[in-house]
């Protein structure tokens, strides 16, 4: 419960913990970028990492000359595509045995085969911008054996696109006074934002299911 709640805090006050962090590590910040959005793409244990939201925050610290906003885009978007890779490659090592993994939710994996099942090959590309899907789509994708050059076309498509949207969103928007007087909303409102693909195609699903049982 304490890790949730801290969870909780610093994803609504990432610009506070996002400081105090590069104050503190100063260039080990890169690394720690790098780390959080390589694991949240790269490992289907950890979807609870911010994504979009910490590519915001971390665009708004670049605007004011705290990070370099090539070195992040760079190192961000290598982070984003090598984390799909390793998940893809995790998932296409597992296989079917990914289905009885206790640890592994079966109810998120349905939700992403759902989501292939209807955008197909592009699911790659648009996960990115879902979160939750975000992280399962490459596993899935490597469980059932999509072609790995099919993969690795959109992946890289779409981690530079996911990266470059968020990073330079916060970037350009960084001198904004609302901004950063009320950034907990904006990362609030990111947040819900990314979640509305998902809700809408879960109720879809819902809907589809009392059709057919009516």
């Amino acid at each position: 419960m304490d890790f949730v709640k801290f969870l909780i805090d610093f994803v609504l006050h990432l610009d506070k913990h996002l400081s105090a962090i590069i104050i503190q590590y100063g260039a080990w910040t890169y690394g720690l970028l790098f780390g959080v959005i390589f694991m949240e793409t790269g490992f289907v244990v950890t979807p609870f990492l911010p994504g979009d939201s910490l590519l915001f925050a971390a665009g708004t610290f670049a605007a004011i000359g705290s990070l370099n906003i090539w070195l992040l885009f760079v190192l961000l978007a290598f982070a984003a595509v090598a984390g799909d890779t390793v998940n893809y490659w995790i998932g296409h090592y597992l296989g079917d045995r990914a289905y009885n993994i206790k640890w592994i939710k079966r109810e998120y994996l349905d939700r992403t085969h759902a989501f292939f099942e209807k955008h197909g090959g592009k699911t790659i590309f648009l996960a990115r911008f879902v979160p939750i899907v975000r992280t399962f789509a490459p596993f899935v994708a490597g469980v059932g054996r999509m072609s790995y050059g099919y993969f690795f076309s959109y992946n890289v498509f779409g981690g530079i696109t996911w990266v470059a949207l968020f990073l330079f969103s916060g970037y350009a928007l960084a001198r904004v006074q609302w901004i950063q007087d009320h950034f907990s909303i904006v990362t609030i409102v990111i947040i819900l934002i990314s979640l509305v693909p998902m809700l809408v195609e879960i109720w879809k699903a819902r809907r589809e299911t009392v059709e057919a049982e009516a």
